[in-house]
C-alpha cells in the first residue's frame, strides 16, 4: 500500500512540474511582449477597401479597416522586410494602392503564392511561408516565439474545445468519464497535449537539431498530384537551417515526445501502446489535413480577392459613367 501511494505522489509531483514548465514558457513569450515575426497587420480587407476607393493616390486614414483581430482573406505585407506601420503617434498608413509582398529575388509574389497569417481570419498560419519568399531566419529566439504565439492563441482553445467534446462523445478514454465531469478531464488534458506538443515539436527540438519545421508551400506552379505528395511528404521530410532536405526528426519527434509525456497525467488504461500509436496517428492525419489546406488555401483566397476587385471596378466604372453628363 505504502509503494503504491508513493507511487501516486511522484506521478502527482510530476504532472505538477511539466504543467508549471510549459505554463511558465508561455507567460515568458507573453512577458516580453514581441510582436509575431513577420506578421503583417494590413490584410485582404485593406485591399478591397483600397480598390473600392475612388482616388488610389489619397492617403487611406479615413477608412475604417478592422487591424485588431485580422479578419481577413490575404495579407497585403509579406515577410521579405517590409513593414507595416507602428500605429503611435503621427504614424500614418500606407497609401491606398495594393502592393504585392517582393520573394527572395526581389520580384513581386502573385496572390496565389502568398500565406496568409490567418486562413479566414481564424485559422492560425503562423509556421507557413510562401513559396519563393525570404522568411526571417529560425533561431532559439524566433522558434519560441512563434510556439507561443501557437500555443496561446485563441482558437487553439476552441479547437481544444471542440476536439474534447468530441473525445467525450466517443467515449474515447472510458476511464475519463462522461458529461461535465469526463469534459473536463479531456480538457485539462487536451490542453497539456497541445501545449507540451506545441514547444516540443516547434521550439526545443527543431532549435537543438537545427532543422526548420516551418511549412515552405510548393505553390500553384505545380500539378494537384505533386502540390498533394508534397504534403504527405512534409511529415517524413523537413529543412536543415541550411536549406537541406532532411529527415523530420524534430517534427516526429515531438508527437513522440509529447505521448510519452502524456503517460504521465493519462490514466494507467488509457497509455497502453495501441492507444498512444492510435494518437499519434490522429496527430499526422490532423497536421497533413491542415497542411492540405495551408497549400490550396491561397489559390481560393487570390481567386475571391481577384473577383472582388473585378466587381469593385465594374462598379466604379458604371457610377462613373451615370455621372458623367
Amino acid at each position: 500500500m505504502s509503494d503504491s501511494f508513493l507511487c501516486i505522489r511522484r506521478m502527482a509531483n510530476l504532472r505538477l512540474v511539466i504543467a508549471s514548465l510549459f505554463l511558465c514558457l508561455a507567460m515568458i513569450g507573453h512577458a516580453q511582449s514581441v510582436e509575431l515575426p513577420d506578421a503583417p497587420q494590413p490584410s485582404a480587407n485593406y485591399l478591397i477597401a483600397s480598390a473600392a476607393a475612388p482616388d488610389s493616390s489619397s492617403d487611406s486614414s479615413s477608412l475604417d479597416l478592422p487591424q485588431k483581430f485580422e479578419l481577413n482573406f490575404y495579407p497585403d505585407f509579406a515577410q521579405n522586410g517590409q513593414t507595416t506601420p507602428s500605429g503611435g503617434p503621427g504614424a500614418t498608413r500606407p497609401p491606398a494602392t495594393h502592393q504585392d509582398p517582393l520573394d527572395d529575388k526581389g520580384n513581386p509574389i502573385p496572390l496565389n503564392r502568398q500565406q496568409p497569417k490567418r486562413i479566414l481570419g481564424f485559422m492560425p498560419n503562423f509556421r507557413s511561408v510562401a513559396s519563393d519568399s525570404a522568411p526571417h531566419p529560425p533561431g532559439w529566439k524566433y522558434n519560441f516565439t512563434i510556439a507561443t504565439h501557437q500555443a496561446t492563441d485563441y482558437s487553439s482553445f476552441i479547437f481544444l474545445a471542440m476536439t474534447s467534446l468530441t473525445a467525450e462523445g466517443m467515449n474515447m478514454h472510458p476511464s475519463l468519464g462522461k458529461g461535465v465531469n469526463g469534459f473536463y478531464n479531456y480538457s485539462w488534458r487536451g490542453l497539456f497535449d497541445k501545449t507540451d506538443g506545441t514547444y516540443l515539436g516547434a521550439w526545443l527540438l527543431p532549435s537543438l537539431l537545427h532543422e526548420d519545421t516551418r511549412y515552405y508551400a510548393l505553390g500553384p506552379n505545380h500539378s494537384i498530384m505533386i502540390r498533394s505528395l508534397y504534403i504527405i511528404s512534409r511529415q517524413g521530410v523537413t529543412r536543415t537551417y541550411g536549406g537541406r532536405q532532411f529527415p523530420n526528426i524534430a517534427g516526429l519527434g515531438g508527437k513522440v515526445l509529447t505521448q510519452i509525456v502524456s503517460k504521465t497525467y493519462y490514466p494507467a488504461g488509457s497509455t497502453p501502446f495501441s492507444v498512444l500509436a492510435t494518437k499519434f496517428g490522429y496527430s499526422a492525419m490532423r497536421d497533413v489535413g491542415f497542411t492540405s489546406i495551408r497549400e490550396f488555401y491561397p489559390d481560393v483566397a487570390a481567386h475571391f480577392v481577384r473577383k472582388h476587385r473585378e466587381k469593385m471596378a465594374r462598379l466604379a466604372a458604371a457610377r462613373d459613367a451615370a455621372t458623367t453628363p
